[in-house]
């Protein structure tokens, strides 16, 4: 395939932090994405909630299976566009691997635990996964990723530092690494970055249509009021009269999937076509982004997107599966940091003579790194009085 000129080119990467041989089989690329899928952050995602719990049932998704849908959809966004799929794919491989145990309560929570030691934030932790946490190589820590690799995964959403977003405002973790390694913050990331940004926004939005539908917390009924979906759900069941309902939800949520991406296409495209970028680096200082869904289709996926607050994140079921999710996170991180001991290799901080900051910043590493099903067990270890029956 010939390559789109604003594509990034793996043979012209900005390289890796600490100078490494290149492969004789593989692009930097290609690398980069096969040091996430080993990497140990990874394999966790198989346990990590997306919106239901592990334990719930074993067909919901987990940040695994979502992740693995993600880079199905950007790899062939990106084909299309005729960018480079490696990178794409290894950008939305990699976008979940700093999240905590419980998704986004436990992250609240982490964060409300960090609030007076530099906070938590998902995308700074899973810098920090990449370029120090994750130990595997006998030259460095982290994997040593590529400058466009790490670009995508810090600002895949777009740029860090902008005229109502300072310096100040960055997470800890990103301004750290900011210091020694310049990910140019104040742009755009590449097209494929772009690409696995919104990727996420397609996956997540319609496999919760069907993670929600089966567990139950709302109907298809309802979604025929929404936008689109509503559409969607009504031409699939005019056509298929008596269609069971888990082939119409299957055979809905493979259209929308395939709208979205359609328009998509079709936005970028035009916004490509305007631009005329010429270079990787045309797409990153383009004064908007150039990989974007219409107004219209903007418009449908916020509609979505309130529905599946008010209906499914909201729902008293999850609130309540939260609820109790944050105080495991609470309750781990206020008595590991009382008594770092409890933790592996924990005797050794005392000796080390860290500060209440630096502790702290431990501990929340080794709980975001906590698998939910981790994290219940040990809560019940640490917190259960009731000797093993």
């Amino acid at each position: 395939m010939e390559y789109a000129p604003f594509a990034c080119f793996s043979d012209q990467s900005r390289g890796r932090l600490f100078s490494e041989p290149e492969a004789t089989t593989r692009t930097a690329f290609q690398r980069d994405r096969d040091r996430i899928i080993h990497s140990v952050a990874f394999r966790r995602l198989q346990y990590k909630t997306q919106v239901f719990v592990y334990h719930e049932g074993d067909h919901y998704r987990t940040r695994l299976t979502h992740s693995l849908e993600v880079a199905q959809i950007a790899r062939s966004i990106a084909r299309v566009l005729r960018v480079d799929e490696d990178l794409t794919e290894a950008v939305a491989l990699a976008h979940d691997l700093g999240h905590t145990p419980f998704g986004h309560a436990g992250e609240e929570a982490l964060d409300a635990c960090m609030a007076d030691h530099g906070g938590f934030d998902h995308n700074g932790h899973a810098l920090r996964l990449v370029t120090a946490l994750e130990k595997r190589y006998a030259d460095f820590d982290g994997l040593n990723l590529t400058w466009e690799c790490l670009e995508g995964l810090v600002k895949h959403n777009g740029p860090l530092i902008t005229s109502d977003r300072s310096p100040e405002s960055l997470p800890e973790a990103i301004a750290e690494y900011q210091d020694t390694h310049d990910l140019e913050l104040e742009t755009f990331p590449s097209a494929e970055a772009q690409i696995a940004a919104l990727s996420d926004d397609i996956a997540y939005n319609n496999h919760d249509i069907d993670d929600g539908l089966r567990a139950g917390v709302f109907s298809v009924d309802q979604l025929l009021a929404i936008p689109l979906v509503g559409d969607i759900f009504r031409s699939v069941m005019d056509q298929n009269p008596g269609l069971e309902e888990r082939r119409l939800i299957h055979e809905a949520v493979r259209r929308l999937i395939a709208a979205m991406v359609d328009d998509l296409l079709a936005e970028t495209r035009r916004r490509i076509e305007a631009l005329s970028p010429k270079s990787a680096d045309d797409v990153r200082r383009a004064p908007r982004a150039v990989v974007a869904f219409s107004d219209e289709m903007m418009e449908n996926n916020r509609a979505l997107k309130e529905f599946l607050f008010e209906n499914m994140y909201r729902h008293f079921k999850v609130n309540r599966m939260m609820t109790k999710a944050k105080r495991v996170v609470t309750d781990l991180f206020e008595v590991l940091r009382e008594t770092p001991s409890l933790m592996p290799n924990g005797r050794d901080l005392a000796a080390q003579g860290l500060s209440q900051k630096e502790t702290a910043r431990i501990v929340s590493d080794y709980i975001a790194g906590m698998t939910d099903r981790f994290a219940y067990k040990e809560h019940q270890r640490l917190f259960e009085l009731a000797p093993p029956s």
